[in-house]
């Protein structure tokens, strides 16, 4: 399997565009934008990303596509990591891979994610690389118009 993680090129936006009208992926990311469909919020909310020099944000890749993004930025008095992969790429071991990946570049330590409790498939990858659930919190999800519950994990 091929996985590399690398800068975002312009072009990428493209593609996580298009990933973000997944209704599935949307369910299981919960904490989404309002309206997925909206160009001008999603430009506005990466232009944003990209602009601040304390996230570090790489485009993850699969033989050649675009298969996702993966993101480091400050949350509060600990830096938290945060990853979407396309549905297409789910269960193929791309983002265990990429998070691998990622953890093997950024290795200052607390990290935490946060990630809702009913997503087995991303709690999994996180416990594998030695995250544990050190608190939980709740916070209104536009994706499901509830409020959803979400671990707070750590890796120390």
């Amino acid at each position: 399997m091929t996985v590399q993680l690398r800068p975002i090129q312009p072009e990428d936006l493209d593609q996580f565009f298009e990933h973000q009208q997944d209704p599935e992926a949307n369910l299981m990311a919960a904490f989404t934008a309002r309206n997925p469909a909206d160009r001008g919020v999603f430009d506005h909310h990466w232009n944003l990303i990209l602009k601040d020099p304390s996230v570090i944000v790489r485009t993850i890749e699969h033989e050649g596509e675009v298969a996702g993004s993966i993101l480091l930025f400050e949350n509060e008095e600990v830096p938290e990591i945060s990853f979407w992969t396309a549905r297409r790429f789910w269960g193929k071991g791309i983002t265990t891979s990429a998070v691998d990946t990622f953890l093997a570049e950024y290795t200052a330590r607390p990290l935490r994610a946060r990630v809702p409790q009913d997503n087995i498939g991303s709690i999994k990858v996180l416990e594998r690389r030695g995250f544990k659930v050190i608190d939980e919190d709740s916070d209104f999800s536009n994706a499901r118009a509830a409020v959803v519950k979400e671990f707070i994990m750590e890796l120390v």
